[in-house]
């Protein structure tokens, strides 16, 4: 440990946590950083928020063993109470994993046909990548880290520690003890970086061959699904219209049934607004008066033909039937 000038113990929210940078074969002077800490209070509560802790301003040459070691042994706390660390841009593994697990299964959920990735386009295929060119990240300064502990406690233990370490007015060496488990950087690192350049060819021909499998293998379940969809029409009867020929025609009694239920669904919805069944009684009443004048047409035609005939209760009873079908 060494020795650290008097800084205030919180601000804004934030502890304060005092790290000595040891000094560099270019560079021999030991400085001092400081780090912030808190309680992970994301805008959007997740499972491991209530035992994270929320880091700012990590080093440019943090790592995960970085954040473990300094959080645990360096604070006087057992090892393995960290589950794992993971800086700002990097989407966490166990966002990951209940992404994937609670994912929706895609549908069809209107008329608008998408495009890009949900349609069923071939995405960067995971675990095909080529081979690493860097030995190590840096990360860009003033970065921020979310470190999720095991359980709560151990959580709690880091974060009294770090007021402890306050109080005793120490600070911790950065990377202390941990020569030899992470690569080195200055020339070492750029040396590295060269040689990685020119993977050996076995290796490359691996990873390409690995991506090209996979790339198949999804291309030909896109296929699938594609002729699948050329072949079963939508709940409307239509059949999506898809990129490639068509396999063969869709059944027309299948197409028919289809439409037929969609028939059934919007059957009862003619009046469903006020001004259609104002429309309705109107068109109603409009063709019962065609009807009726008709009727005294034919009657005043056959007076004419006839002479004297004498309309009697037939004309009355249409009258009066007329009449009723209005007045109702």
């Amino acid at each position: 440990m060494a020795s650290s000038d008097h800084i205030p113990f919180e601000i804004c929210g934030y502890r304060i946590l005092p790290i000595s940078l040891p000094p560099l074969p270019s560079y021999q002077v030991s400085t001092t950083h400081y780090l912030y800490l808190r309680p992970h209070e994301p805008k959007l509560p997740t499972q491991t928020a209530a035992r994270s802790l929320f880091l700012v301003n990590v080093p440019i040459d943090s790592t995960e063993i970085h954040i473990k070691s300094l959080l645990s042994i360096q604070l006087g706390l057992p090892q393995g109470r960290i589950e794992e660390v993971e800086f700002a841009g990097c989407k966490r593994k166990l966002e990951r994993e209940e992404d994937a697990a609670t994912k929706p299964s895609k549908g069809r959920k209107g008329n608008k046909r998408k495009r890009g990735p949900e349609a069923g386009d071939i995405e960067e295929l995971e675990g095909t990548a080529l081979p690493a060119i860097w030995d190590r990240e840096l990360r860009k300064d003033g970065l921020t880290a979310v470190v999720v502990f095991v359980d709560r406690p151990s959580m709690n233990a880091a974060y009294k520690a770090v007021r402890r370490i306050q109080k005793a007015g120490e600070a911790p060496i950065w990377g202390e003890g941990l020569q030899g488990k992470i690569p080195a950087l200055g020339s070492t690192r750029y040396l590295n970086h060269h040689r990685l350049q020119y993977p050996d060819k076995d290796l490359l021909l691996q990873s390409v061959n690995k991506y090209m499998s996979e790339f198949a293998a999804r291309e030909a379940a896109q296929a699938r699904l594609q002729a699948r969809q050329r072949q079963i029409p939508d709940e409307e009867g239509f059949v999506t219209v898809t990129k490639g020929g068509r396999n063969g025609p869709v059944r027309q009694d299948v197409a028919q049934e289809v439409a037929l239920k969609q028939k059934e669904k919007q059957r009862g919805l003619e009046d469903f607004y006020r001004f259609q069944h104002r429309e309705k009684k109107k068109a109603k009443a409009a063709e019962l008066m065609r009807k009726f004048e008709d009727d005294k047409e034919k009657v005043k035609r056959m007076k004419e033909k006839r002479g004297t005939f004498k309309v009697g209760s037939y004309v009355h009873l249409i009258l009066l039937k007329s009449w009723l079908i209005l007045v109702a």
